[in-house]
């Protein structure tokens, strides 16, 4: 019996320690939702004041928890990511799996202890690809897959939007806006038709949706609306209604075709 013992000791030793997790099933969510967030220049500090404390007033609402509930698993994974230029992506909150209001509040609370920050450039091509890696290594197993996208200007440094976006789309994954219309346009990089820009551009995928925000105090019930839909996964109406001989949008507005960034 002694000898038995001992080979079996040897065996184990041998074979090393068991990864921890490692025969754990991926978790189930609803969604995978990464909220990618723009901080370029262009956004001032009151408006990313404001942007910030809309996102965090969302997750604190009961509407919103309450739609996180009634999903058919009941559960979601989120993620909060700002976005500036090229390589300049920051994980604000990690992956987060929120079941109920006590997460949901906590994700909330995290997300209003990290000041927000202002960086150079606005690579939504980059941010696209960046929300895509993050989704490849969530360790999560969702029904859908959503990249939410809120900015207030077009690309203008990376590759092409377009290419971003058809490379996510293929995936399986669904890009979302809220395109951010408060200021009129005043700088090089400004267009004034940002919602047309985001729903011939940037938004693709599977019950796709931009909400455009216009005024500021559209602000917080803009991102909770947006939020619950997501949440739910239902085809929302359209926020842009197509109409004879409606203009397009210029999806090379903010880019420069001269410099190849790929």
């Amino acid at each position: 019996m002694g000898s038995r013992f001992g080979a079996l000791l040897v065996v184990l030793w041998l074979a090393g320690p068991v990864p921890a997790g490692a025969a754990e099933p991926a978790t189930e969510v609803d969604v995978a939702l990464v909220l990618a967030v723009d901080v370029s220049l262009s956004m001032t500090s009151d408006e990313q004041s404001i942007q910030r404390g809309g996102y965090v007033e969302a997750f604190r609402s009961p509407a919103v928890q309450q739609a996180i509930r009634q999903g058919l698993v009941g559960r979601i994974a989120v993620t909060y990511v700002e976005w500036a230029g090229m390589g300049n992506q920051r994980i604000v909150v990690p992956w987060t799996v929120i079941a109920g209001p006590a997460e949901a509040n906590a994700f909330a609370d995290q997300l209003a202890d990290s000041p927000p920050r202002r960086s150079t450039w606005t690579s939504i091509a980059s941010a696209i690809d960046f929300s895509v890696g993050l989704l490849a290594k969530s360790g999560f197993e969702p029904l859908r897959r959503v990249i939410d996208v809120s900015g207030d200007g077009p690309n203008n440094q990376g590759r092409s939007v377009t290419k971003a976006r058809d490379d996510a789309v293929a995936q399986g994954i669904t890009i979302n806006g809220l395109p951010l219309m408060i200021r009129e346009p005043s700088g090089p990089w400004d267009i004034k038709d940002l919602d047309l820009y985001y729903r011939d551009c940037v938004i693709g995928g599977s019950g796709s949706f931009m909400v455009p925000v216009r005024e500021r105090e559209q602000f917080a019930a803009a991102i909770r609306t947006k939020i619950i839909r997501e949440v739910a996964g239902r085809e929302p109406a359209p926020l842009v209604r197509p109409a004879q001989a409606e203009p397009r949008g210029n999806c090379f507005a903010g880019e420069r075709p001269a410099v190849d960034w790929d």
